[in-house]
């Protein structure tokens, strides 16, 4: 049985433009996206048993800035920027990593408290004394929903990740998953392409049928999307009656255990949940996931995300993982060439812009939110590149 969460009804009439095609192909718009769609939301940074001990790391470098997760001596965890007060260099080097008490530049040897406080820099006697507090590192904004560590660089429209995502804790929570541990770590991967191509694509089952066939063989018939609804949207199915045509979906439907842990209508779910503007959790009965993108330039995109499994994981929930990895790395590879497709075509004069199904109104409640945080996107015609961010704060009200 398939359940919905919210109302989510599709209205009778409904503009089916997608975002104009100069949106995805526009140096100065990307700029301001970085500012006002990505700085200023809610990202996912890894889940906490990342980072499960004291001087237990990972930094994140996305859309210019460099963040840190550090858990400190008495078990908290933080989020600076990773940039020494110093100088400005970049503090930690790794992408993950331990440390037993301190930071150290690698520049000038300048120490941090794992706190965060400066312990001192190196030769004090070249500089008047320095408070440890005014000289720490620059916190930044950090949130813990379900065991994921969310991080914002600065202050946003958005509230609490948990009130935003209040709609599915009481399903999400049946996972249990502040309880996952890593099953390989963070991943990431680049891709020729704008990162709301990448998006738009994830963000309908319209094309499961015709470009996804382990996924339509596994759950095509009962999959739909829920569209995004204050920042959150959230995609379900079950599997199919009669799946099992091709290899890893046979073998993945005749090897998974019965998940004692989940009520009825989730032990043969898989869900995806979005988060506003990149980010998507997604959970099987053996596994979770994130995966997000985040514009490197306006025409490639790093993709970046982690697969996490039961600590007391039996052989046959680790089958049925591997099986359900090789259905998600299918699915992804045959995403990939269906966004290259879709971004390239937006340069050619043919192209008339989207025409969108009720299946994809996801799409449009997505770029809905992204003209409500960027009005310049509403522009059928794009401004001059340099008057991109002026014509914008002129629609939003301010000068």
């Amino acid at each position: 049985m398939n359940e919905h969460v919210r109302d989510t009804s599709i209205p009778n009439d409904w503009d089916r433009r997608g975002l104009p095609g100069w949106c995805y192909h526009s140096d100065a718009l990307l700029e301001l996206e970085k500012d006002h769609v990505f700085r200023n939301h809610w990202q996912i940074a890894c889940h906490i048993s990342d980072v499960a001990e004291p001087g237990d790391y990972l930094t994140m470098d996305v859309v210019g800035e460099r963040a840190l997760i550090l858990r400190d001596k008495s078990g908290r965890l933080r989020a600076f920027q990773n940039i020494c007060r110093h100088r400005g260099s970049r503090l930690v080097t790794n992408e993950m990593g331990h440390c037993k008490g301190a930071l150290v530049c690698p520049f000038h040897g300048w120490v941090y408290n794992l706190d965060g406080t400066l312990r001192g820099p190196a030769r004090p006697q070249s500089f008047p004394p320095l408070d440890k507090h005014e000289f720490a590192l620059e916190p930044l904004e950090l949130e813990i929903w379900m065991g994921f560590v969310f991080l914002r660089f600065r202050k946003g429209p958005q509230p609490s990740v948990a009130e935003l995502m209040r709609p599915f804790e009481k399903e999400l929570s049946h996972y249990r998953t502040p309880d996952l541990v890593p099953s390989k770590g963070i991943w990431t991967q680049e891709t020729p392409v704008n990162w709301k191509s990448v998006r738009d694509v994830d963000n309908e089952g319209y094309h499961v049928a015709m470009a996804h066939p382990a996924l339509q063989d596994l759950y095509g018939s009962t999959y739909f999307d829920e569209p995004f609804v204050k920042g959150v949207c959230r995609s379900f199915a079950t599997y199919n009656p009669y799946a099992g045509r091709r290899w890893s979906v046979r073998n993945y439907m005749k090897l998974a255990p019965d998940p004692v842990h989940l009520p009825q209508y989730l032990k043969k779910a898989w869900i995806y949940y979005g988060l506003f503007p990149n980010a998507v959790i997604a959970v099987t009965p053996e596994t979770m996931q994130f995966y997000q993108e985040f514009p490197i330039s306006r025409d490639r995109t790093m993709l970046r995300g982690a697969i996490y499994r039961y600590a007391q994981e039996s052989r046959a929930q680790r089958l049925a993982r591997y099986l359900s990895f090789r259905i998600d790395r299918d699915t992804q590879a045959e995403d990939v060439q269906l966004t290259i497709w879709s971004n390239e075509s937006m340069t050619s004069k043919a192209f008339n812009g989207f025409y969108l199904s009720d299946l994809e109104y996801g799409v449009r409640t997505h770029h809905d939110h992204l003209r409500a945080a960027l009005p310049v996107m509403t522009l059928d015609e794009p401004p001059e590149e340099k008057d991109m961010a002026a014509t914008n704060a002129h629609m939003t009200g301010h000068k």
